[in-house]
């Protein structure tokens, strides 16, 4: 019997398994009450669209819509994706299977081993598995309301920095916007030293309050690969997102998606195409909108009734997005207190899984996307109690 774990390449002891997927395991129970996953509510999927769209796709291209594809993607879809952003031609479009392979590729052709990755502190623990399988480091880089900060960003790139990666709406996991002069001023320290941008942005469209911001993409298609994706607008079990760049950025990303499965779905690239062009998109935005929106008032307002006499302890008030991050003192471990939580009903992230380094355990990431506003007030009422008592 071969022992597959002396034959295995060395980069694979860099895989972590993901800690939000293991604490999603332990919410199986019915009895949990779960603000850890950052599901989109499955209430709200356009289902008889999709059926309609389906349909009408099957009776007018069902053999092409069935058959193998370019690379690149669907013409037209590239199109219309073109077509959201500024300073983006379609030929500057790479249709990917969901925005991870598109952060994979963007690793894998732009990252070497011991290349430095500046992120927030904390940031997505998704980008953090990508880009750590092609053996790079990390360059922390401070993070507040306003988003990532660009002194913290400058001093990072003065020490060397070979891709910066940022969610500049509706940060994963703090809910954070950059406000417009950090954008500005994100580009401007790019071009300065060369480095480019990778914009992660699966929850811009998801906006409760304020005017929308640009795309990093529109201020500086020169530096800027820009991540988009259809999970959170429409349904994320297509597996479709984009990316949008030049054309040139983009060459390598094509060639090595082309080694890693050839194309994304021929068919389910035609149904995303049918469903947004039919305006059906709109009016789920809309309806996502309102939806998480009104959740999100609910968990803040439970916060402030249950956790205002807490200590230390301070949450975000995001505009848009699917999280709150909460804070706790010092030296509070919300890593402990995620067991407690699990006993008592109640999931939560805990903080550490969002740092490079995994030595900040201070913090939590609650997502209000799936839970019913009853389950909401329930919860956290449970984790008050808990955080009380710890």
């Amino acid at each position: 019997m071969i022992a597959w774990s002396q034959h295995a390449a060395s980069r694979t002891s860099r895989l972590r398994p993901s800690a939000i997927r293991e604490i999603l395991k332990l919410t199986q129970r019915g009895e949990v009450i779960s603000f850890a996953g950052g599901l989109p509510a499955p209430d709200l999927f356009p289902v008889a669209a999709i059926r309609e769209a389906s349909e009408r796709i099957l009776s007018k291209r069902g053999a092409v819509s069935l058959q193998y594809s370019t690379t690149e993607g669907d013409p037209e879809l590239r199109a219309w994706v073109a077509s959201r952003y500024a300073g983006v031609r379609p030929e500057g479009v790479q249709i990917v299977s969901g925005s991870q392979q598109g952060l994979d590729l963007v690793g894998k052709c732009y990252l070497d081993p011991g290349d430095v990755v500046a992120v927030a502190a904390p940031t997505y623990p998704g980008a953090l598995r990508a880009f750590e399988a092609y053996e790079v480091r990390f360059r922390a880089v401070e993070i507040d309301e306003d988003g990532m900060v660009p002194e913290s960003l400058a001093e990072a790139l003065e020490s060397g920095v070979k891709l910066i990666y940022v969610i500049p709406d509706f940060d994963n996991p703090t809910g954070a916007t950059l406000s417009l002069p950090r954008r500005h001023a994100i580009v401007d320290l790019a071009r300065a030293h060369g480095v480019p941008i990778l914009e992660d942005s699966p929850y811009s469209d998801l906006r409760f309050e304020g005017d929308p911001l640009p795309y990093l993409v529109d201020l500086a298609p020169d530096v800027v690969i820009h991540a988009g994706t259809f999970s959170k607008t429409m349904v994320p079990g297509f597996r479709l997102a984009w990316l949008a760049a030049t054309p040139e950025a983009l060459a390598p990303v094509t060639r090595a998606k082309q080694a890693a499965d050839l194309h994304t779905s021929t068919f389910t690239q035609m149904l995303a195409l049918e469903v947004a062009r039919g305006g059906s998109l709109d009016g789920q935005i809309a309806k996502v909108c309102e939806h998480y929106g009104s959740r999100r008032d609910i968990m803040l307002a439970a916060l402030d009734r249950e956790l205002a006499g807490v200590s230390g302890f301070r949450w975000t008030r995001p505009h848009g997005g699917m999280f709150i991050w909460v804070s706790g003192p010092d030296e509070f471990d919300t890593t402990s207190t995620a067991h407690a939580a699990i006993e008592a009903g109640v999931a939560y992230v805990p903080g550490e899984a969002f740092y490079a380094d995994r030595r900040r355990t201070d913090g939590l990431r609650l997502s209000y996307s799936v839970a019913s506003p009853e389950q909401i007030e329930v919860g956290i009422a449970r984790l008050a109690a808990i955080f009380r008592a710890a």
